[in-house]
């Protein structure tokens, strides 16, 4: 079990090492504008030869999101003056052109290029960039075309051939002709639905199919070759060793819309032959073939029923066996926790993987001979004590959460991975397995955290009504003296999932919060991930039964341990599921004065019918609604709709079909009939996540508006 694994290493906290700014300069609390202000670092890749690491920082320009790639080399720097290998962070690059938007940065084997995908001068598709030209001209090896079908996991798209010198890569064709349209029909006119799984998150599903595509990167003549066919979505791509096969994932049920079931299959890349390697119960994720061709370790649920989001069941690690079917087993069996992004060790003998745990996100390396698993980049540096550390290099010690890891092909291997704790954004950092010489590579927000004062928040546990021991974090307002005698209001925040996980990572709304005046409080209720398969299983066939209670727990435990919080100035909020206990506990308790329910639920019996993940109701209840309409109805919060009072205000996007913005409707119409302050903001354009730059700070401003409206004024 991790956390016996995690109890093994004397003290298991980590040191953040980002640079301080000591000085006493005045710092001002974070805004909603300053949320927009923040650049997202994602996917570090390390080369092969571990000597560059490549990754996406992504900016809100112009009213628009654009990502770009950088990179930067791994090697420490010698400092003279400490007569040492220096730490912090080392010179970066951009490596695409301003006027390119791009994403997941993948290495050459021989570590001389990048591909990437890529879109640019209305060009998209698959790109390779030549790492010695500096930032030179990219070249597209293959269009692709997205179909806007919802593959859930969708994985590696594109794959390097070992030898460097072809690209398979996903992309769409039609694999049957549209029904034909008749003279004077738009194209949309009429609609004809036929199938289950119509919707995609903002529309409607096109009839284009998925397939496993290759691409020769030296001989731009030679065109494109289609390996795999048929009425499949074939995605999640991984080469063979010796070049000879490509695995992917597919669902091949019969039913396949009805019946979410992906196995692993290989291609021949000569002869087009398509193997199935697993047929099992559950869904096989994340393939990821091993250096001596032996293994494709995949992460893999096990239940009969599973849906396409919202998975309550925790993927575990798996091998099969590339060369003989039926060989498959699971490793490190005895971790109860939450497992994906498989790696594999140069030498073939250990899988690296994340792992969900308490509130964060670590990379476990597991061997296939049985030995026992271990944390890796448990600290900084292990031959530095916690407050040496902390004197050494002014960087503060605490937990952090691991976002996203690579791992080099070397004898020794390096890693490459984004890092963020509870008052940084991610950042890039290197590092070797030992953990030994663990530092940071990219400074991509240090400029913006300068200006600002930030809160950290303070963790705590507590028993639930039933004994249940739940993990808790509380943020004091920005600036806050408790010698003063003021109580402050507070905001409990509620995460999504119901199968999330908050944890030690950077919240740039809650810091906003903070800056408000307001305390907050968020906590992982039963249902959450990160603490074993029972406590995810906590919300079946209840939502917001113990959950609501753990949360009401956690309120209370809250005012027990800090007398300065308002007891008569609360608020609640969260998203998605976290939007449906927000509507629920408005139903059940009077004590919170404001609530902000955003792409929220409040109808089971409607949502099923409405909603992209047709699948989510009979995998969390146990049935279909015509099944037992009654429980569906107990737990809906429409139910109760008459017991409201709190001032309620909806935030939701117009196309959104993960919660299909009827299920706002439904609740905003009744409180307005019922005579309870309500608003709904309707955002148009957008899904189930606001994108737009301009509509999250406006939803944020929006929140922190209703807030102040009933927790400020008197």
């Amino acid at each position: 079990m991790l956390r016996k694994i995690l109890m093994s290493v004397a003290l298991v906290v980590s040191v953040c090492c980002f640079m301080a700014d000591a000085s006493a300069q005045a710092r001002r609390g974070m805004t909603p504008a300053d949320t927009l202000r923040v650049a997202e670092v994602s996917d570090a890749q390390v080369s092969p030869d571990g000597e560059w690491v490549a990754y996406v920082v992504t900016r809100n320009e112009g009213g628009e999101r654009r990502s770009a790639l950088h990179f930067a080399r791994t090697a420490l720097y010698y400092s003279t003056a400490r007569r040492d290998f220096a730490f912090g962070a080392l010179p970066t690059e951009q490596l695409t052109p301003s006027d390119m938007s791009a994403s997941s940065p993948r290495w050459s084997p021989d570590s001389r290029r990048l591909a990437f995908v890529g879109t640019r001068g209305g060009q998209s598709g698959v790109w390779v960039v030549s790492v010695a030209e500096r930032g030179g001209s990219a070249r597209l090896v293959a269009r692709v075309r997205d179909a806007n079908f919802y593959i859930p996991y969708a994985g590696e798209s594109f794959a390097w051939s070992p030898d460097s010198r072809r690209i398979a890569y996903i992309t769409a064709s039609e694999e049957q002709p549209e029904e034909p349209r008749r003279a004077g029909d738009v194209r949309d006119d009429p609609r004809v639905i036929d199938r289950i799984q119509y919707k995609t998150r903002t529309g409607f599903s096109d009839e284009a199919r998925t397939h496993v595509w290759l691409a020769e990167v030296d001989e731009p003549t030679q065109p494109p070759r289609q390996l795999t066919f048929g009425q499949f979505y074939d995605h999640a791509l991984t080469w063979s060793p010796r070049g000879d096969e490509v695995a992917f994932l597919s669902n091949r049920e019969p039913d396949p819309e009805a019946v979410n079931n992906s196995d692993i299959f290989v291609v021949g890349v000569g002869d087009g032959r398509v193997r199935r390697l697993t047929e099992t119960r559950g869904c096989e994720y994340e393939p990821r073939w091993s250096p001596d061709g032996r293994w494709i370790a995949h992460t893999a649920t096990t239940r009969d029923v599973t849906t396409i989001d919202s998975i309550s069941e925790d993927a575990h690690i798996w091998i099969v066996d590339a060369v003989s079917p039926g060989g498959r087993r699971e490793l490190g069996g005895t971790i109860d926790r939450r497992a994906r992004s498989p790696r594999w060790s140069p030498d073939s003998r250990h899988v690296f993987f994340l792992a969900g745990d308490r509130g964060r996100n670590l990379i476990v390396r597991v061997a296939i001979d049985g030995t026992p698993p271990s944390v890796l980049f448990d600290n900084l540096n292990r031959r530095t004590s916690q407050s040496e550390a902390q004197a050494a290099f002014n960087w503060p010690v605490r937990a952090f959460q691991i976002t996203s890891f690579s791992v080099s092909t070397r004898t020794v291997p390096a890693f490459a991975f984004t890092l963020t704790d509870s008052v940084h954004p991610a950042e890039v950092w290197v590092g070797e397995a030992s953990g030994a010489s663990m530092r940071r590579v990219s400074a991509h927000n240090d400029a913006l955290l300068r200006t600002l004062a930030l809160v950290e928040p303070e963790e705590f546990n507590f028993r639930s009504f039933d004994g249940t021991n739940i993990q808790a974090w509380l943020m004091r307002p920005v600036g806050m003296r408790v010698a003063s005698g003021q109580r402050q209001p507070l905001i409990l925040s509620i995460h999504g999932g119901p199968h999330g996980m908050y944890g030690f990572g950077f919240d740039p709304n809650f810091q906003a919060y903070a800056a408000r005046g307001y305390a907050v409080l968020y906590m992982n209720p039963r249902g959450s991930s990160g603490y074993g398969q029972k406590f995810s299983d906590g919300t079946f066939r209840e939502w917001g039964g113990g959950d609501y209670r753990d949360l009401m727990a956690g309120v209370e435990e809250a005012l027990g341990r800090y007398s300065w919080i308002d007891p008569e100035r609360m608020a609640v909020t969260g998203g998605s599921y976290g939007g449906f206990m927000t509507n629920w506990i408005i139903t059940q308790t009077p004590r919170f004065r404001a609530a902000v329910a955003r792409a929220s639920v409040s109808n089971l019996i409607s949502f099923y019918a409405t909603s992209l993940y047709q699948d989510l109701i009979h995998a969390e209840f146990g049935g279909m609604p015509w099944d037992d309409y009654e429980l569906l109805w107990r737990w809906s919060p429409l139910r109760y709709v008459r017991d409201v009072r709190t001032p309620t205000l909806f935030i939701h996007g117009e196309l959104d079909n993960d919660v299909h913005i009827t299920q706002a409707e439904e609740m905003y119409t009744a409180l307005r009939r019922r005579g309870v302050e309500t608003v709904l903001v309707r955002y148009p354009r957008e899904g189930h996540s606001l994108r737009e730059p301009r509509h999250r700070q406006d939803a944020l401003e929006r929140t922190l508006a209703w807030f102040d409206k009933y927790l400020k004024e008197r």
